[in-house]
């Protein structure tokens, strides 16, 4: 018999469709393993897939396992809120309950719900950031990849759980009109074992205080839409350089116009434990069911 899987296609970090970065959702996923969500996350060809579980530990109101087209993350971001979102859509967690605990390969993070229906956001808790230096040579290899100038302090990797490989560009300008060696930074996050290429730099007008851009070739993604765990990297990033940018403990990042994709990211950082959140809107556009013929295993 066919396994069928309650399906949502949702739109994250945005308060309109097609805004924002679209994820696909698998709801009650427990009949698969993580073969068989690797295939499916292959198929939906998104820059990330998630399946949600029933939690593991009695912590939590959902367990949830993040895919790209290549691989298994322990932790990203629009997944997160957009994960989030799906399993209160779905009844999966008490209807109202503002304060949850989402289970992922990163730990137990916590999220907060504002609002209701179609004006909720969620803010999801990122992981611990680590940072590690980047040798003088991966910083060349970034500099020619991305056609820019960059100095020693300009360049950073960032564990938060996916590794991202991050660069201040000085002005939102420089990030916008880059024109990026996508064979070459696939190459350098292969190598790096990153998960992408982050780059930002200050908005001077508008909605936003920040321009953010990630490449993800290596992973089939050559431009990532909006990216959560991105942009909780750059924050802990800032606050590890002291805020000497002046950004302070929150702001909106705004990313995805040049691949015609208009999101917005509320960023904070808590002053007195240093934790990271990433916020946002989401809309759902697609609510169905996926049937597979096949057999699975289970997760």
């Amino acid at each position: 018999m066919p396994d069928t899987f309650r399906f949502l296609q949702l739109d994250v970090f945005a308060s309109r469709l097609f805004d924002g970065n679209p994820l696909a959702v698998v709801i009650g996923a427990e009949g698969l393993d993580g073969q068989a969500m690797q295939r499916i996350a292959r198929w939906t060809n998104l820059s990330e897939t998630t399946f949600l579980l029933p939690p593991s530990t009695p912590q939590a109101d959902y367990r949830v396992r993040i895919f790209t087209p290549r691989q298994e993350l322990p932790f990203a971001g629009h997944p997160s809120v957009g994960s989030a979102y799906a399993a209160i859509e779905a009844g999966l967690v008490d209807a109202g309950k503002t304060a949850l605990i989402q289970e992922c390969a990163a730990g137990l993070l916590p999220v907060q719900v504002i609002g209701q229906g179609p004006t909720r956001v969620i803010h999801v808790q990122a992981p611990p950031a680590r940072m590690h230096a980047v040798d003088d040579a991966r910083r060349a290899q970034l500099a020619s990849a991305l056609q820019v100038e960059l100095a020693g302090d300009e360049v950073v990797l960032v564990d938060n759980g996916p590794h991202w490989l991050l660069c201040q560009l000085g002005e939102a300008a420089t990030v916008r009109a880059l024109r990026p060696d996508m064979g070459a930074l696939a190459e350098i996050c292969t190598r790096q074992e990153a998960v992408g290429v982050g780059v930002f730099g200050r908005q001077r007008s508008g909605d936003a205080a920040m321009a953010v851009r990630a490449f993800c070739p290596a992973d089939g993604i050559p431009e990532d839409p909006v990216t959560g765990s991105a942009n909780a990297a750059i924050m802990a990033w800032l606050a590890a350089r002291g805020d000497r940018d002046g950004y302070g403990l929150n702001y909106r990042a705004s990313q995805g116009r040049e691949v015609g994709r208009n999101g917005i990211v509320e960023v904070a950082r808590d002053a007195a434990s240093g934790a990271v959140t990433i916020g946002g809107a989401c809309v759902i556009g697609v609510r169905g069911e996926l049937t597979l013929d096949e057999p699975t295993g289970h997760a």
